[in-house]
């Protein structure tokens, strides 16, 4: 079998779609559903059936898809041990990040990347809900995506996870607040607070959830809004208060102070997603790994107290 058209198999199984692999591929749907239908001969049993107005794959299909998933991964193993022998990291690596773990990990991890030959880093900022940052494995080299603890959604989508950091999640609270001068704040304190919160299904509403289950209160949600900036614009003004993220929350110089909340775990995970066969490349792992070091010196930075030695090799998953 053609390991070309493997891999457009495994594309199917990943976007769905013929239309959708043709564009990823940069082929006409014509072009692809001729290739699905000469691996099919050459399979010698269905691969694919009608679904509507589309295709879907038959369980011939999905295990063909799966295949294609190993084969990709031994040929990238292949060319990266040779590159790693080399030290050649040459490559464009293209790297999806939410916009506070773009702020606080990317600029260090591409600055500290200047001098590797060859290598460039491609960067866009993407914001999805927490289900769909497995999504984004298939058109980017590596997604920086984050959950809150115990909603990691990426788990079982066949992709290597790269731990970067824990972040704490602070409350938001406009100066002057009656809970201003609080060290250490509590859910009781904040039920009958009016609140700025996110779009349902981000992350930061799982911890809203789990304040309104520890109090038995359903909380008041005033504005859902996806920017941590503008957020802590509505909070400076009042409106209501909010969680950000404690390493890129602006504080003071914005009007807001922040203050840590007990009772809840109020923290956030950030780890690097990627497909496994792009994991496998020479010049992804040496991108990810830029990121995982910048990810423990900024842990560090803040906590300074934790065991410097707990994460300082990378741990894949």
């Amino acid at each position: 079998m053609d390991v070309r058209r493997l891999d457009l198999l495994r594309e199917l199984a990943d976007r769905g779609s013929i239309a959708a692999v043709a564009a990823a591929t940069h082929r006409t749907p014509s072009a692809v559903s001729q290739q699905l239908k000469v691996l099919e001969r050459e399979a010698g049993v269905p691969l694919t059936e009608r679904d509507g107005r589309g295709v879907s794959l038959t369980d011939a299909g999905r295990a063909l898809a799966r295949s294609a998933t190993d084969v990709a991964i031994a040929l990238e193993r292949a060319h990266a041990v040779w590159d790693e022998y080399r030290h050649d990291a040459t490559g464009n690596v293209t790297v999806a990040s939410f916009p506070t773990a773009g702020q606080m990990l990317l600029p260090g991890a591409i600055s500290s990347l200047a001098d590797v030959p060859g290598l460039t880093v491609t960067m866009v900022d993407r914001d999805p809900d927490s289900g769909n940052f497995p999504g984004l494995t298939v058109d980017f080299d590596i997604v920086v995506a984050h959950s809150m603890p115990g909603m990691r959604s990426w788990s079982g989508k066949g992709l290597r996870n790269l731990y970067l950091l824990s972040e704490p999640l602070d409350v938001s609270l406009p100066v002057g607040h009656r809970l201003a001068g609080v060290n250490m704040l509590t859910p009781d304190q904040l039920v009958d607070e009016p609140w700025i919160g996110v779009p349902q299904g981000y992350p930061f509403d799982g911890l809203m959830h789990e304040i309104e289950a520890v109090t038995g209160k359903e909380l008041s949600v005033v504005q859902r809004v996806t920017d941590n900036r503008v957020s802590e614009a509505l909070v400076a003004a009042g409106i209501g208060i909010g969680i950000v993220p404690r390493f890129t929350a602006s504080g003071r110089k914005r009007g807001i102070v922040t203050r840590p909340l007990t009772g809840v775990d109020a923290s956030r995970h950030i780890v690097a997603l990627m497909r496994p066969e792009k994991a496998e490349r020479f010049a992804v792992r040496t991108v990810a790994e830029a990121l995982h070091a910048e990810a423990q010196r900024l842990q560090q930075a803040h906590n300074p107290v934790e065991d410097a030695a707990a994460y300082t090799t990378p741990r894949w998953t």
